[in-house]
């Protein structure tokens, strides 16, 4: 899981980082727990997009997910160990974006994106709207 999340921020040229999280700061569901955490150059820090956890058996104890036959002699349930993952925090992902491909005239569509922008390249910024050229006069 981690792996694909790495990939997709990879092909997107995002700076990342992966950081394994400390068992005191863990919750209650998992063990253990990673998080990808992005660049964010505004801001000068990194800042969490993805985690991803092993929950071991906690969440299938409560949704009763067991494996195996039960055998009439077995006296132990068997429950599978479940992960949890996100691939991508849509909004800060698309700040980071907009962060990262900050030219001083636009935006830079990342390569892997630009199919789906009608293969543009760069996103221009536009000039706030001139008050004269609305008919308005401007006060002087």
């Amino acid at each position: 899981m981690l792996k694909n999340s790495e990939e997709f921020y990879k092909v997107l040229n995002i700076p990342y980082q992966i950081v394994s999280i400390v068992s005191g700061a863990l919750n209650a569901a998992a063990a253990k727990k990673y998080d990808l955490e992005a660049w964010f150059p505004a801001s000068q820090t990194y800042r969490e997009l993805v985690s991803c956890s092993n929950c071991t058996d906690y969440q299938a104890r409560k949704l009763e997910i067991r494996f195996g036959q039960k055998k009439s002699n077995d006296p132990v349930k068997k429950y599978v160990h479940l992960l949890n993952s996100t691939l991508t925090a849509t909004e800060r992902t698309m700040c980071c974006i907009l962060e990262n491909n900050q030219k001083e005239d636009g935006v830079e569509i990342p390569e892997v994106l630009r199919p789906f922008m009608d293969g543009k390249t760069l996103l221009p910024f536009k000039n706030k709207p001139n008050n004269e050229a609305k008919g308005k006069k401007s006060k002087a």
